[in-house]
């Protein structure tokens, strides 16, 4: 089901030379269910939207497949500005999985603008028996394909980080895909897969919470957001592990819709309250030019194309 936004404060905008946009309600669609990073983060998103643009933004959860599903429904959406996507490093790295998706992750959508990037988290159950990387490590050489852990869904990010961590340690370990990230986190929460790589707005509070322990983290360096969390690359030199959140529309966006959705949410992310709470959500954020986010795009699809060639990602 669709959730409503509030709007606040939509009378007050000025008018503008594309003030014609919008007139009525804005669908963001989510490829992944509510609760996930991707809910959270495009929430925030569609929410302060809605004040600047003045008009209603309807969030459209429609889960499955990596977001292959909700990415296809937008992909044949009219390119009127009145359909919006939120596109997550996901929909790029299942091309390799999903050789006959029925869309092209850059060529069927106008790139708008990132939202933000931001790393992944190792965690487990707080019972599951290692207690640092290298003990992890240990038991999952000693036992080939014993170590399970979960993902949002064949070609998702977790699965990726998943299947690059089996092969820096030379040791597969068994991928276990849900539907969506937040249904995978709690999978590991529970203790019914071993591990997951969780994104930061899907773990942090656990982590705080002390539902979940946390091995590593994915970045190079320890985050300001979790500074006892090591990086997994104090480990397993270069270890790195990157997501990212943005939004897209259907090909063929008119130039004035698209600028002044880029305006916007360029805008957004520049202010310092905004930056504050994506920040505090485990992302940094990433504003962008259309044809740099598009750019940004072309050059991920190639590089998880690469990875998936290299490392032998597949559907599990």
């Amino acid at each position: 089901p669709c959730t409503l936004l509030a709007l606040s404060q939509a009378q007050a905008q000025p008018a503008g030379k594309d003030s014609a946009y919008p007139t009525r309600p804005i669908r963001v669609i989510s490829g992944f269910p509510p609760g996930s990073s991707v809910d959270v983060l495009g929430r925030f998103m569609a929410s302060r939207l809605a004040d600047r643009l003045g008009q209603q933004l309807v969030i459209d959860n429609r889960p499955g497949a990596s977001g292959t599903i909700g990415a296809d429904i937008a992909a044949r959406s009219a390119p009127d500005g009145y359909t919006l996507f939120i596109m997550t490093a996901s929909q790029i790295m299942s091309v390799p999985i999903f050789k006959k998706l029925p869309y092209e992750p850059v060529k069927s959508f106008t790139a708008i603008s990132p939202i933000g990037a931001g790393p992944l988290m190792l965690v487990s159950n707080p019972s599951f028996a290692p207690k640092t990387v290298k003990e992890l490590i240990d038991l999952a050489k000693s036992k080939p394909d014993a170590v399970t852990y979960s993902s949002a869904g064949n070609g998702s990010i977790n699965h990726y980080v998943g299947a690059m961590f089996g092969n820096a340690i030379g040791s597969r370990m068994l991928h276990v895909p849900h539907k969506g990230g937040a249904p995978a986190f709690l999978a590991a929460m529970a203790g019914e897969v071993n591990l997951m790589f969780a994104t930061l707005p899907l773990s942090l509070n656990q982590i705080r919470a002390g539902k979940v322990k946390a091995f590593g983290i994915t970045a190079l360096k320890r985050s300001s957001l979790a500074p006892n969390v090591p990086p997994i690359a104090e480990t397993l030199p270069g270890f790195e592990g990157t997501t990212w959140w943005g939004v897209v529309g259907p090909a063929g966006l008119p130039a004035t819709i698209l600028r002044r959705l880029n305006t916007e949410m360029v805008g957004i992310l520049s202010h310092p309250d905004s930056a504050q709470r994506i920040s505090a959500e485990g992302a940094e954020p990433l504003p962008m030019t259309p044809a740099e986010y598009q750019n940004f795009l072309q050059s991920e699809l190639d590089k998880w194309t690469r990875v998936a060639r290299d490392i032998g990602v597949r559907a599990e």
